[in-house]
């Protein structure tokens, strides 16, 4: 469809469906997957000419929107219906009874929506005739409902987000799960239908818990059959794993409350974990990392509780703010494949994914163990591309399962700030060190390269790496701004305060 191609240039349509039929103005619901793609969206394509169509774009009141997931209403109408102008969302009146988004919808309670998969051939069933199965189960269940029918075209499945309280997730889950259950009996369809959960890998591992231990348990509790779609299935920006629940109607619907309890402590445990560093790291806006992605994805941070390699970060020339770092992180040599992927396709998603060029530099020598990655990018594309690189080396077993990642960063500093690094007697390094957990050492008797550059050592894991760097970046900083204020005293011709 045009128009869908026309959506997707601004950003990732979450939901996009017509919500009445009128003669001459067609009214669509559109829902982006962030605030920014939807300010793009309303900004490029409010009045712009579709074929003989001219079309008006304006948000829709927050108490109609997913939070985090704001919509657009689009209406097309005819250029010439209006010469004195288009009408405005505004002053079309209230919505048509029993059109979806009449009605103010309840927000959605919980942080972690329920994803399901189901066959393609059921959705119809689902949605009812003119939507009015899946009016009557959002108003049952008191829950928000997505379906995502134009994802995957051609797929046997396709995706269904809840968002709503637990309770109502779970119900919502159970209407559906019925609904599927009686088509197959009036199609006559074979086959088994199991219920199907999407969840973040991140989240799988403390589902299954120690020796499968938690999902055995809820095998037995619910008398189900539950097993998980393998790693090797995962991509980028397909992080999601399928959980397939065998049983009959009841005893599903109480396995996916069991999951979906065990997957939201989960998420809640990670949120705190990441608040706890949103105070610790500075310079760093968490909330452009997208680790936490909008209530509609239920997608949690791609690197919680995933250990680092290695580093090295380079700085503008005085005088300019630190917008764009370079880093040198070093990975195993063994594992270089496996971040560039096949033909390069892995490491270009990553360097779209984070905002950031990578590279990988060539080997020192035959028989090094160790390869240089180049990340230039702002803080935030930094921590991303990072994170997801020694994610990915965990994923790959590169470090075994029980082992942490520990590897060290580099980091380049003028060779003039490298004693405020160090501090008075090691005093400021020794406090790096203790506030982050990480090793930091600036070896003595190093010679300043070409840029009168020298080297800071980080060995940690993720967190603590990354909270050193970030840690070093702010004395270079404070470092920048004093002789910025030197610079500024030197040419009004004041005497320069003295240092005590």
């Amino acid at each position: 469809m045009v128009l869908d191609s026309l959506l997707a240039q601004y950003g990732t349509v979450e939901n996009c469906e017509q919500v009445n039929t009128e003669s001459e103005t067609a009214v669509v619901n559109v829902t982006y997957a962030n605030k920014e793609h939807a300010r793009q969206g309303l900004e490029k394509l409010n009045g712009y000419q579709l074929e003989n169509y001219s079309l008006k774009v304006t948000y829709i009141p927050d108490e109609m929107a997913t939070p985090q997931a704001p919509s657009q209403q689009l209406q097309q109408q005819p250029q010439q219906q209006h010469p004195q102008g288009r009408r405005g969302f505004g002053q079309r009146g209230p919505a048509r009874q029993g059109s979806p988004g009449a009605a103010a919808r309840p927000k959605p309670q919980t942080e972690v929506p329920l994803r399901m998969l189901v066959p393609t051939q059921f959705v119809g069933a689902i949605i009812g005739k003119e939507g009015a199965t899946i009016r009557n189960i959002t108003k049952q269940t008191q829950s928000k409902i997505d379906i995502h029918r134009k994802e995957n075209a051609g797929a046997a499945e396709k995706p269904i987000t809840i968002h709503s309280t637990p309770e109502g997730c779970s119900a919502a889950c159970k209407i559906i799960m019925e609904i599927m259950q009686k088509e197959a009996q009036d199609t006559k369809f074979t086959e088994e239908i199991p219920l199907k959960i999407l969840a973040h890998n991140n989240f799988v591992g403390r589902l299954i818990g120690k020796e499968g231990r938690n999902l055995k348990k809820i095998e037995q509790d619910t008398d189900t059959k539950i097993t998980i779609s393998p790693l090797q299935d995962l991509t980028l920006y397909n992080p999601e794993r399928t959980i397939t629940v065998k049983g009959s109607i009841e005893p599903c619907a109480k396995a996916e409350e069991e999951i979906m309890k065990k997957i939201r402590e989960s998420y809640e445990n990670d949120i705190a974990a990441m608040n706890l560093q949103a105070h610790l790291i500075p310079g760093l806006n968490l909330n452009a990392l997208g680790l936490f992605p909008s209530s509609s994805s239920g997608m949690p941070p791609p690197s919680v509780g995933v250990p680092s390699p290695t580093s090295s970060t380079s700085y503008p020339p005085f005088g300019q703010q630190p917008e764009s770092e370079t880093v040198h992180l070093f990975i195993p040599a063994l594992a270089v494949g496996a971040i560039i992927g096949k033909q390069g396709q892995h490491i270009k998603q990553l360097s779209r994914f984070a905002g950031a060029s990578i590279k990988i530099a060539p080997a020192e020598g035959p028989d090094a163990k160790l390869r240089m990655v180049i990340i230039t990018g702002p803080p935030e594309a930094q921590f991303k591309a990072q994170g997801r690189i020694y994610g990915k080396l965990k994923e790959e077993n590169f470090f075994g399962p029980k082992e942490e990642v520990k590897l060290e960063t580099h980091i380049k500093v003028p060779s003039y700030a490298a004693g405020r690094v160090i501090g008075k007697g090691g005093k400021t390094v020794n406090e790096l060190q203790n506030l982050t957990s990480a090793e930091v050492v600036v070896p003595r008797d190093q010679t300043p390269d070409e840029n009168d550059e020298v080297v800071v050592k980080i060995t940690g894991h993720f967190y603590a790496s990354q909270l050193a760097q970030r840690k070093i970046q702010e004395i270079l900083a404070q470092v920048r701004r004093q002789q910025q204020q030197q610079q500024k005293t030197v040419q009004s011709g004041q005497p320069q305060p003295r240092r005590k």
